[in-house]
């Protein structure tokens, strides 16, 4: 069986930033095994599987590890390639996956998410990740999706964090991340994202932490239309909207390679 096989850089307009996904196109679907091989070999933070599921697609995602509930980077890789690259002629596409209906559109030179806002459910002791980051959050709160969220006083805290990411895994979270308010003129908040349990220390760019961020900054900050940044090693940029119990996420890709991925019967 041959295939086709693109990686992109998603959240950025430069090549070898952003966030790497890979995104399968398939005629029919696999067995979540050799997905998750596939996946495995790729060894990229997620390998997003599109299959055509009537006039929409089905969309499954996988780290190298594990296979993933949401994901926002690898769902807009596939929107660029379905949008940009295989049927330019659309304005949309329609995902279904295991977190609901999603969907991708045109939104002037980028593409645009609407995916569920996460909810913030209760506030949690701070002291209860301060050895795990090494800092002590002026607020730390669960949401929806078992997501931990601590919020630091500052970009240049989250910026400059040395986490210990053994300690993030034994948390009672599937996954951590961190911000806190943007750079004075230049973003409204900033945030870098962990998650060791999926086998992703730090994920470079993340669409899905933007479910819960979007909401909560957008009622700190006051306003519905924000620009964040991420601030991983790579780094990424995302523009994001609240809207009720639906959050758009903005952002662009660039298309590395294009490639044919054999697998035996």
């Amino acid at each position: 069986m041959t295939i086709p096989l693109y990686h992109l850089d998603a959240f950025t307009r430069e090549p070898f930033r952003g966030n790497p996904a890979a995104v399968c196109c398939l005629e029919r679907p696999l067995d979540g095994q050799t997905m998750q091989a596939i996946a495995a070999e790729n060894n990229l933070p997620a390998t997003a599987f599109v299959t055509p599921d009537g006039s929409d697609f089905a969309l499954r995602w996988f780290t190298p590890t594990a296979e993933l509930e949401l994901c926002g980077h690898a769902t807009l890789a596939a929107g660029h390639v379905l949008l940009n690259v295989l049927e330019p002629q659309r304005e949309r596409v329609d995902f279904n996956t295991r977190a609901g209906r999603l969907a991708v559109e045109r939104d002037g030179q980028r593409l645009a998410l609407d995916f569920p806002a996460l909810r913030i459910r209760s506030e949690r002791a701070p002291e209860s990740v301060a050895v795990a980051l090494g800092i002590m959050p002026a607020a730390l709160w669960a949401a929806e999706g078992e997501r931990g969220m601590a919020v630091l006083h500052d970009a240049s805290q989250v910026r400059d964090l040395r986490p210990n990411l053994e300690a993030i895994a034994t948390l009672p979270f599937s996954a951590l991340v961190v911000t806190a308010p943007g750079f004075a003129g230049d973003c409204d908040f900033v945030s870098r994202y962990f998650a060791p349990k999926y086998g992703v220390g730090e994920d470079f760019v993340t669409g899905s932490a933007h479910c819960v961020l979007t909401p909560y900054w957008a009622g700190v900050i006051e306003k519905s239309k924000l620009f964040a940044r991420q601030l991983s090693a790579r780094g990424g940029e995302l523009w994001v909207e609240a809207r009720g119990d639906r959050v758009r996420i903005g952002g662009t890709c660039v298309l590395i390679l294009e490639g044919q991925f054999k697998v035996q019967p």
